[in-house]
This record gives C-alpha cells, structure tokens and sequence, in this order.
C-alpha cells in the first residue's frame, strides 16, 4: 500500500505564503523544479492527491486542472460546500469534493490510488492529517526567504501526538532545500 504524504514548499520564517495570500517568491524555481529526478519519481509514483478548497481555488482551477498538472490522478478536495462547478478533468485526472473531513478523503484517496501515494498539500488539510495521525511522511521544502507574514503550515497542531524523524535532507534545485520526516507516534 502507498503512503499518505504531506508536502509544502515554505519560507524559512514558516509561511506558504504572504500576507496578501500570494505563493510567487516561494516559487522562483518552479520550472526547474519539474526537472528534478526526485520530483519526477515523486509524480509517478502517485496516484491521488488531497488538497483543501482554498488550495483549489488559488489559481482558476478551469486553467491549471489540464493535461499539464503534475499529478494526472484523481484529486480529493476537502470543502464544506462542493462548487457547482468544476473542471470536468481528462481522463485521469478528475475531482471529487470530500464534505466528510479528513478521515473520509483518506479513504477514497487510499481507494482510488491502489498501491501508489497519496500526496496531500494545503496548510489547512495539511494540518487536518497530522492531528488526525494520517501522515506517514511530512516533507518541507525550504526556500530561502523571510515572508514576515502570512499562513503558517505548522500551527494548530497536536503537537503532544505527533512526532518527527528525519529520515532525508537534500538540496532539490539552486534554490530549494527538502527535508523529509517520518512521522512517528509518541
């Protein structure tokens, strides 16, 4: 079975994004990014993604849901209220919204992505995992900026229930440092 992996790319002062809600400085290295062999096995080797209402909607989901997303998988949105409209997909990569929580797009993610991962992104949902105890793997990918402000990815979280083992630290492009945990179970 796959596991449940939650990622996010973050400011060294902790935000995934600033203050008007916007990702452009954590991203200089974007197209370098998708060049990465890391990065390229991470794509294949998934086969659902969760992610929460407001990562969806951060860019006009009828623009970037395409041929070219990274991952062509089904893709579990966490909403209380589904939108009456949404890109219809293209075969593999198609949406279904999760009004049941957490628990609920775990367990249609596991369902549909068979023996590959899942990959979660979203602060919130993010967050939502690892206090649930859903996350086999938290990984940070570092940028070498100070936002000052903006949303935090670790904050709101049981943190008496939900330990760290770092098990990789690499240098993924000019610019982005990844480090990857094991999360572990007091």
């Amino acid at each position: 079975m796959g596991k449940v992996i939650a990622g996010m790319t973050m400011s060294l002062d902790g935000f995934v994004n600033d203050a008007k809600g916007n990702v452009q400085e954590l991203n200089p290295d974007f197209a370098e990014l998708h060049e990465v062999p890391s990065f390229q096995k991470m794509i294949k080797n998934t086969g659902a993604a969760i992610m929460g209402r407001h990562t969806y909607e951060m860019a006009d989901p009828f623009m970037w849901a395409n041929d070219d997303y990274e991952f062509q998988t089904p893709i579990f949105v966490l909403t209380h209220t589904p939108p009456k409209k949404h890109p219809k997909g293209n075969g593999k990569l198609s949406f279904t919204f999760i009004t049941g929580g957490i628990e609920s797009a775990v367990a249609r993610a596991k369902k549909a992505a068979g023996d590959k991962d899942i990959q979660v992104i979203g602060a919130s949902t993010i967050q939502q995992l690892l206090n649930a105890g859903l996350c086999d793997y938290l990984q940070i990918d570092l940028m070498p900026v100070l936002l000052g402000e903006g949303l935090r990815l670790l904050e709101n979280l049981d943190t008496e229930n939900i330990k760290l083992e770092r098990i990789k630290v690499e240098q993924a492009t000019s610019f982005r440092t990844r480090i990857t945990f094991r999360v572990t179970k007091p």
